[in-house]
């Protein structure tokens, strides 16, 4: 009877549960079995992420408020613990401030200039008027993915006053041209010209694709209305654009803050530090052994940054 009665109990479904394990159990293993799965596949990345990028931020911190040099380099937990006394040096540093202002120039002047060569560039060949679109695509960003460095080295022998192509140009039309990257009043101006020609190449192609996802209804309804081609740029282009136009000048504005290669490679922060930016600054700093102080510039120069963003999103961003 007893195997008769086992033989004729109803069999359970593959995959239930005993009634000794139950159903929440089994999703929790499965659960922690995911996890270490996913653990187990990103800990390449993790490594390499907390080795290299995050425990070298937060030791830079840490360094920040204390005097570190190169000379504590063999001892370095015997180092003092300054406080904020680096940061209050930096305010008093005539050379740090004159950076400051150098940098601030560069963003002010150098961001729109980008922006607005770029917009126009971006309207010119999606209007349909201008031939061999690729072509002048191309162009345009070559400069972008072309070394930094091999570029300033150029323009620095362009702007050359002796056998550079600008000044020869000018000197077939009887002007005596001036000494670009040696006159203090010129030097930066010459630097913010080369850095714009180098990356609207960049925002370009960004715009452009902005331009061409906006709705043609819009403009036939603008035309219906009566707007000109200028009423119809501003008031629908524009608009349509403020998302692409964020984009382009929060990334173009980081960049500029971190100006760096064009001094280091034309002017060498010359002359009378009329082209030292704040990283050019932080950078001599690190050379000179300082490295607390150094530390404590660069997250100022992070703060800008973050303060730079905040600001073009309220003056970019959606508005309700």
């Amino acid at each position: 009877m007893a195997d008769a009665s086992a033989a004729t109990a109803p069999a359970r479904p593959v995959g239930a549960t005993s009634p000794d394990r139950p159903a929440g159990s089994v999703r929790r293993r499965q659960r922690l079995r995911r996890a270490l799965t996913g653990w187990a596949f990103s800990a390449p990345f993790t490594v390499l992420f907390t080795v290299f990028m995050a425990l070298p931020v937060v030791v830079s911190l840490a360094m920040s408020f204390t005097d570190l040099r190169s000379t504590d380099l063999r001892n370095p937990l015997a180092v003092n613990v300054v406080g904020i006394d680096n940061y209050t040096r930096l305010f008093s540093d005539q050379l740090f401030l004159r950076s400051s202002v150098n940098t601030l120039v560069f963003v002010v002047v150098g961001v729109p200039l980008t922006m607005v060569l770029a917009l126009a560039a971006a309207t010119a060949l999606n209007s349909g008027l201008v031939r061999f679109r690729a072509l002048f695509r191309v162009g345009f960003y070559l400069p972008v993915v072309a070394s930094i460095v091999a570029l300033s080295v150029v323009w620095r022998f362009l702007l050359d006053p002796e056998v550079g192509l600008v000044n020869n140009l000018l000197r077939v039309v009887g002007i005596d041209g001036p000494n670009w990257l040696y006159d203090s009043r010129l030097a930066l101006p010459s630097l913010i010209v080369m850095a714009a020609w180098r990356n609207f190449g960049f925002l370009m192609v960004i715009f452009l694709a902005g331009l061409q996802s906006v709705p043609a209804d819009l403009y036939e309804a603008a035309t219906l209305d009566g707007a000109t081609r200028w009423q119809q740029f501003r008031n629908v282009t524009l608009p349509m654009l403020r998302p692409t136009l964020l984009f382009g000048g929060v990334v173009t504005g980081i960049g500029y803050l971190q100006f760096f290669e064009e001094p280091l490679v034309m002017t060498q922060g010359g002359p009378l530090s009329s082209t030292l930016s704040v990283s050019f600054h932080i950078y001599n700093q690190f050379g000179f052994g300082n490295y607390g102080y150094a530390a404590a510039g660069s997250y100022v120069l992070f703060l800008a940054i973050v303060a730079l963003s905040v600001v073009q999103f309220r003056l970019l961003g959606e508005r309700n």
